[in-house]
């Protein structure tokens, strides 16, 4: 799976609106991707921001006008469109967003989206009283039934000093849409449940027992399945990540929690990745009120939590696709393979915690996938990257199954 944004043509249409200036970061953004960008600016927008910011941001010339004298304009709206991969109008202003919900093509941008048949993505961004009002939902609707992906403005102060919705959101809030609509939907129609980060055992209100897992890989893996056209259910434990775009995310705490959210889910699931590194035990014991230091014995006892993914293993139906993870020091080949068969997996990502580079709370690592037919080292990635390579031995698993 290659890179989402490298190679691809992408069109952003920039128009009347002060969240102009936050494009510029998206421009910039996705040129360092490797994205060839073409700006397209309408008169309003030129108010707000020149059009050289732009070109200096994107290492392409912004597009102004339909009727612009220089040579390389001639069929700008044909060519434009034509070789784009994805459209983002972004500040869509009311104005635009009218102009395209009855197809007008009085300016640059509005005819060279007419004359595309890529992906549109609009993102209103304007005052909370013209998005709220009934010709702008009107027209939004329309666009919607023509098939352009409206994305709902964030919430918060506008540049009026009013508060509501109306906010062009924030990159992080529309880079995996973006990159879901640049990439091979391979799991289209897939129900997919991943597991991530770590479990907390109370032991009191202020205690807990816990492990170093940060969730990284679990939540990399659920937004590479869903920029892949799959259907995601994320049950992640206490983390500090964001919640990924798209994802129907399941927040739990304890081993007992993430045991029952991962049968009920995984009833329905064509395919589970359990990422998660679960507590292999709790306090026997749990305190209702904080313990004191003087009044802490030398000794907790301990109860087993449950094997969820030995559960999973001999629940698993026929068709349904059953990947683990194993966190092991030693012997990885040995460990994983043991384990791959002795909870029925199809697969086994072995993950190495004696590595800096690999191991708990870093952005980057290094599987070892293990099936009954061989094993297999990933190359050195990041996380993001790890995780689609990942998805690529699972879709070979799930064609394989047809």
């Amino acid at each position: 799976m290659s890179l989402p944004y490298a190679g691809k043509n992408i069109v952003i249409g920039v128009t009347g609106s002060i969240a102009a200036f936050k494009v510029a970061g998206w421009v910039s953004t996705l040129a360092k991707a490797e994205a060839q960008v073409s700006v397209v600016m309408t008169k309003a927008a030129q108010k707000f921001i020149t059009p050289l910011t732009f070109s200096s941001l994107a290492g392409t010339k912004t597009h102004t006008g339909m009727f612009d004298n220089e040579s390389d304009e001639w069929m700008a709206h044909i060519n434009l469109g034509r070789d784009a991969d994805l459209i983002i109008v972004a500040p869509a202003s009311a104005q635009t967003i009218a102009r395209l919900a009855h197809g007008m093509s009085s300016d640059l941008l509005s005819t060279t989206v007419l004359a595309s048949r890529a992906p549109v993505y609009i993102c209103p961004a304007m005052n909370t009283r013209m998005y709220e009002h009934p010709a702008t939902r009107e027209n939004i609707a329309r666009l919607s039934q023509y098939g352009y992906q409206v994305i709902e403005p964030g919430v918060g102060m506008m540049a009026c000093k009013e508060e509501g919705q109306g906010r062009l959101p924030e990159w992080e809030d529309v880079d995996e849409v973006f990159q879901r609509a640049l990439t091979a939907h391979d799991l289209l129609g897939k129900k997919v449940l991943v597991t991530a980060g770590p479990t907390r055992e109370p032991i009191d209100p202020a205690r807990f027992l816990s492990n170093r897992s940060s969730g990284k890989m679990g939540f990399s893996l659920a937004k590479a399945a869903f920029r892949r056209g799959a259907e995601v259910v994320l049950v992640a434990g206490p983390t500090n990540l964001a919640d990924p775009i798209g994802v129907e995310l399941v927040r739990v705490q304890t081993a007992q929690e993430m045991h029952d959210a991962v049968m009920r889910y995984a009833e329905r699931a064509d395919i589970v990745i359990k990422s998660a590194a679960v507590a292999d035990y709790r306090a026997k014991s749990v305190y209702g009120e904080k313990v004191k230091k003087d009044k802490i014995g030398a000794s907790l006892e301990l109860a087993k939590n449950p094997d969820i993914l030995l559960e999973l293993g001999r629940r698993k139906r026929e068709g349904q696709i059953l990947v683990g993870f194993a966190a092991e020091s030693t012997n990885l080949e040995d460990e994983g393979s043991r384990k791959l068969k002795a909870k029925n997996l199809d697969m086994i990502a072995v993950n190495n915690i004696n590595s800096e580079s690999t191991g708990f709370e870093v952005d980057s690592n290094q599987l070892l996938l293990i099936t009954p037919t061989g094993s297999e080292s990933l190359p050195f990635a990041s996380k993001d990257r790890t995780a689609d390579f990942l998805l690529d031995r699972v879709v070979q698993l799930t064609d394989s199954d047809r």
